[in-house]
C-alpha cells in the first residue's frame, strides 16, 4: 500500500467491484453506504443520482474515519437512477414493482443516470453524472411473464440489469454501457486521476489484471 493512497469503494456491489477489477484497480476497503434514496419533492433524475453518489461518499468517509482506517484514502461512490422522462423508477423489491417498470419500459426509450463522486483525503469532491439513453424492444406478455419469473429484477433500478437477461431487450444504447451496469469506466479513471490516485499502479504488473 505504501507510496499511494488507499482506495475505498463505497459499495458492496459485486458488479462495481468487478468493473474496477476489469481496469486493474483493486480497492483497499469495501464499505457499503446506507442512505435514504427517496427522491426529494420535484427532484429530477440527474440531480438525484448526483446527490446520492455524494451522500454515499461522505457517509463512507465518516465511517472510515470513525473506524480508524483510510486516513489518506480516496473514496469512490456511485449511484444509478433509471427514469422515463421526469419519472424516477424504483429499485424493484416486489414483483408488482418489477412488472410496472418492465411494462413501462417495453417498446420505449428511457435514460439511466449514473452519478459518480470521488472524495480525497482532504474532503475535496469531484463529481460527474453520466447520461445513457436506452430503447427496449416491445415485449410480449409471455416475455414479461418469463422475465418476472426469473427473479433477476430483484433490487435492480428500473427492474432490470442490462448485463443479464434484460440485455436481450435492448434495441439501442447511446452512452456508456458500463455506466448502466453500475460504474462508467472512463469517467471513473478520470476522476480518480484528478485526485491523484495512481490508476495505472497495477497495470505495471500484468499478473494483477483480471483474467491474466
Amino acid at each position: 500500500m505504501s507510496g499511494r493512497p488507499e482506495l475505498i469503494l463505497a459499495s458492496a456491489s459485486p458488479r462495481r467491484l468487478a468493473l474496477l477489477n476489469q481496469i486493474g484497480i483493486e480497492p483497499d476497503h469495501l464499505i457499503p453506504a446506507h442512505v435514504d434514496e427517496t427522491p426529494e419533492t420535484g427532484e429530477l433524475p440527474r440531480r438525484l443520482a448526483q446527490r446520492l453518489a455524494h451522500a454515499k461518499a461522505m457517509e463512507v468517509r465518516n465511517k472510515a474515519r470513525q473506524a480508524g482506517i483510510g486516513g489518506d484514502a480516496v473514496i469512490l461512490a456511485a449511484d444509478t437512477v433509471v427514469a422515463v422522462g421526469r419519472r424516477i423508477l424504483p429499485k424493484a423489491e416486489t414483483m408488482d414493482e418489477a412488472a410496472s417498470c418492465i411494462r413501462l419500459l417495453s417498446g420505449r426509450s428511457h435514460r439511466v443516470f449514473t452519478g459518480l463522486c470521488v472524495v480525497s483525503a482532504n474532503g475535496h469532491a469531484r463529481e460527474r453524472v453520466v447520461d445513457t439513453r436506452i430503447r427496449f424492444k416491445r415485449l410480449s406478455s409471455k416475455e414479461i411473464e418469463a422475465y418476472l419469473a426469473s427473479g433477476e429484477w430483484t433490487g435492480k433500478a428500473g427492474g432490470y440489469a442490462i448485463q443479464g437477461i434484460a440485455g436481450a431487450f435492448v434495441v439501442k444504447l447511446s452512452g456508456s454501457y458500463h455506466a448502466v451496469v453500475g460504474l462508467p469506466l472512463y469517467e471513473t479513471v478520470s476522476l480518480l486521476s484528478g485526485e491523484g490516485y495512481p490508476v495505472h499502479f497495477n497495470w505495471l504488473n500484468p499478473a494483477n489484471l483480471t483474467g491474466v
